[in-house]
């Protein structure tokens, strides 16, 4: 969690148990939350009873569990339709994958992480981590990678500091240095790898998404299994990637997008 979560009062350290709940990807108990706090019982309690009375989370009595609210199931929903480029992307990705036979997904920046917002699968030999809704660090992806490469120097640096450098494949950038020589060359070529960077055996080329005034506000990746394809094979993929994320970009040209990160 960054620093400016930290500093919001209230309604800050509201939405960190709310992300402490999510966490979990199951229902939770008050005792695993509150083994994990940082806050007083008392404390920790009033906030899950203030989320739970707005909807934001669900109380089962029986299991004594916590559960994402469906509240959140309807913000999720507008925010989808009002803020993500995935209503306004679709076509562009069915056509995509269609051509290309491999997996699709679409990205946009939030705090110095990818949110993958939607994604094309077109065969079921392998499967990504990467899921709609799913949140993955920015060094070490496709589509983080595009996206860092493009964004305005001050961004960019802010984003910079928000990474971890955790090396989670034995081929991941864990240096800042090595990071900031590659996202040089990504500016210039205008296109990213995921050498297996945050899975091992799958890569990805990706490429970034930019409006009619030249702002990254995005980015779209095709990935596949080392078991099926290399590097250079993916390359070809190239002219296909950038129509597609010029075809995006200009069907966003009147998209009111949230201010940069």
């Amino acid at each position: 969690m960054n620093s400016q979560v930290k500093s919001d009062g209230t309604v800050g350290k509201a939405m960190d148990v709310l992300d402490a709940v999510a966490a979990f990807g199951r229902p939770v108990r008050f005792s695993e939350l509150l083994a994990s706090s940082t806050h007083p019982r008392a404390t920790l309690y009033r906030f899950l009873q203030t989320l739970t009375n707005q909807g934001l989370l669900r109380y089962d009595g029986q299991t004594q569990t916590y559960h994402l609210g469906l509240r959140l199931v309807r913000l999720a929903h507008a925010a989808w339709a009002q803020s993500s480029l995935a209503p306004l992307a679709a076509p562009a990705l069915d056509t995509l994958a269609s051509e290309t036979g491999e997996t699709v997904h679409l990205a946009q920046i939030d705090s110095g992480q990818v949110i993958f917002i939607d994604k094309r699968r077109a065969h079921s030999q392998f499967d990504t981590l990467a899921q709609p809704g799913r949140v993955a660090p920015a060094f070490c992806t496709g589509v983080g990678k595009a996206i860092l490469a493009h964004l305005p120097p001050e961004a960019r640096d802010r984003a910079l500091r928000q990474q971890a450098y955790l090396p989670y494949t034995p081929h991941t950038l864990t240096s800042p240095e090595t990071l900031a020589a590659e996202l040089k060359t990504i500016a210039i070529e205008g296109i990213a790898f995921d050498r297996e960077e945050h899975e091992v055996g799958i890569i990805s080329i990706a490429a970034p998404i930019r409006c009619n005034r030249g702002h990254v506000i995005g980015a779209a990746s095709i990935a596949t299994s080392t078991n099926r394809k290399s590097l250079d094979a993916l390359t070809a993929f190239r002219p296909a990637l950038l129509r597609t994320t010029a075809q995006i970009g200009a069907a966003a040209a009147d998209w009111q997008f949230p201010a940069q990160p």
